[in-house]
């Protein structure tokens, strides 16, 4: 027998390799969970890059970095979290209620520095990327999910805190982003237990968690159930923050109270006409609420997701503290998932000239707030290089050894928390006094937590008792015990 043979086939080459390469890669992107997770992935690094490079720099400060690493650095080690920067003896879960960050522990005696502190945020805070992207893919297809995944992730509450030391609201990030998820697609049992982790992040958070339970009620009741398992949840998020606020924080702190009461109260007796006045007064609390209506592109304020909104909103626009007004600092990034998923849960309902509007208002946000907040640093060269200052500041703390006592100014601490016992310098020592003071006057934070008059006061105390100088140049002053 003999074998028949076809004749061969002409191979052509592709006219157009690169273009059939790109849409094949394009079309692996349109699978939700390939873009959830990849644009999670490249907001952590970023998030990561900009947060470890601050630290180099020396930007971070004893509070907060320094205080959580020495509570995280406690547990690592099966110790009480007491935190010397906060005073002596100070036990954190006196201030805020926030045992959930013991997990970290682990991971940090593995790995002993700031730093893994920092990238834990990091990966926390992009996280809550996935569920919300996942979800718009759902809703509305890839390219929706693409842009609500880049608004999320580059929202200016997340950047903003992302950048900012280490706080405990890094976990509430994503379980926030994951409960709102599952109370938009009607999974009650799992916005449940999304959200009964959040009771162990921050006492404020109880009152979120009984928002999310009334919501569940709420369900419930439009779907012909009964709503006795979401008011259960509600009762047990609001008895979680009258148990934490009057009963356990007290209980560990040094003063036998909670010591923020009067940050509501203003120190004195306010009437109910001053404390709703606080609400709209003064205009700062305007771009508050204007910034984060818009970063839910205006229409996600139909959607009842965003009343989740109302308790962080209330307790920040009522107390007297004026840092809790504004949209700096941290606090707003519990509020950007909630944002984002009320956005949603409203483009599933709305036609395509609403949703096209909301999510150029929401990139627009994203666009103006973008170069006001750390994440742009990324692309700036300057923000890459190394100092004179820096180098300075290096080698005067590279003369103090391993497991020392020192007092320190706010920034300079959290370049040593994981290797020395800090206090701060501006409160007086409790003992013979630390081995060492490390003092950088021209540090903008000097003011808070410590007056300046107060670190120069004890600065001149220090001399007083014999403490030798070995720098003082430049306004970086180190000196050590006699």
């Amino acid at each position: 027998m003999h074998a028949v043979l076809s004749p061969a086939r002409p191979i052509h080459p592709d006219p157009q390799p690169f273009p059939g390469l790109l849409a094949r890669r394009l079309a692996v992107l349109r699978r939700p969970a390939v873009l959830a997770w990849g644009l999670a992935a490249g907001f952590a690094a970023l998030y990561a890059c900009v947060g470890v490079n601050r630290h180099r720099r020396g930007l971070t400060k004893a509070y907060d970095l320094g205080i959580f690493e020495q509570a995280i650095r406690a547990y690592a080690h099966g110790r009480a979290p007491v935190v010397p920067l906060k005073g002596p003896g100070y036990h954190l879960l006196g201030d805020h209620f926030h045992p959930l960050i013991a997990t970290l522990a682990p991971l940090y005696r593995a790995f002993p520095t700031p730093v893994t502190l920092i990238v834990a945020q990091a990966l926390l805070m992009a996280l809550a990327v996935v569920p919300l992207t996942r979800w718009a893919h759902e809703a509305a297809g890839p390219r929706v999910a693409l842009a609500i995944g880049c608004a999320t992730g580059a929202s200016w509450g997340i950047v903003r805190a992302a950048a900012d030391d280490f706080h405990e609201i890094a976990f509430a990030v994503p379980l926030l982003a994951f409960a709102v998820t599952a109370l938009g697609q009607r999974r009650p049992l799992a916005a449940a237990l999304w959200s009964l982790p959040l009771l162990l992040v921050k006492e404020d958070l109880g009152l979120t968690v009984a928002a999310v339970g009334a919501l569940i009620a709420w369900q419930a009741r439009q779907d012909h159930r009964s709503p006795a398992p979401g008011l259960a949840l509600a009762a047990a998020g609001l008895a979680a923050t009258a148990l934490t606020v009057l009963v356990i924080l007290p209980s560990f702190n040094p003063t036998g109270g909670f010591d923020y009461w009067q940050q509501v109260d203003g120190g004195g007796h306010p009437s109910a006409g001053a404390m709703a006045a606080r609400l709209v007064w003064p205009p700062v609390k305007w771009l508050l609420l204007f910034l984060l209506a818009a970063t839910a592109g205006f229409l996600g304020l139909r959607s009842p997701l965003a009343l989740l909104c109302v308790p962080t909103l209330a307790w920040r626009l009522l107390s007297a503290n004026p840092n809790y007004w504004g949209v700096s600092y941290h606090y707003s990034a519990v509020l950007m998932p909630i944002a984002v998923g009320a956005l949603i849960d409203v483009i599933r309902r709305a036609d395509r000239r609403r949703i096209r509007r909301a999510l150029a208002v929401s990139a627009l946000v994203t666009a103006v707030t973008l170069p006001l907040y750390p994440l742009h640093e990324v692309v700036m060269p300057e923000a890459w290089r190394t100092s004179p200052r820096l180098t300075e500041t290096r080698a005067m703390l590279g003369l103090i050894p391993d497991d020392a006592t020192v007092a320190s100014s706010n920034r300079l601490a959290a370049q040593l928390t994981d290797r020395a016992v800090v206090t701060l310098v501006c409160r007086p020592p409790d003992g013979p006094g630390p081995e060492w003071v490390a003092v950088d006057l021209h540090d903008p934070t000097v003011q808070s937590p410590c007056a300046i008059a107060a670190t120069l006061h004890m600065v001149t105390e220090y001399r007083e008792r014999g403490y030798r100088p070995l720098i003082d140049q430049n306004g970086l002053l180190l000196l050590k015990r006699p």
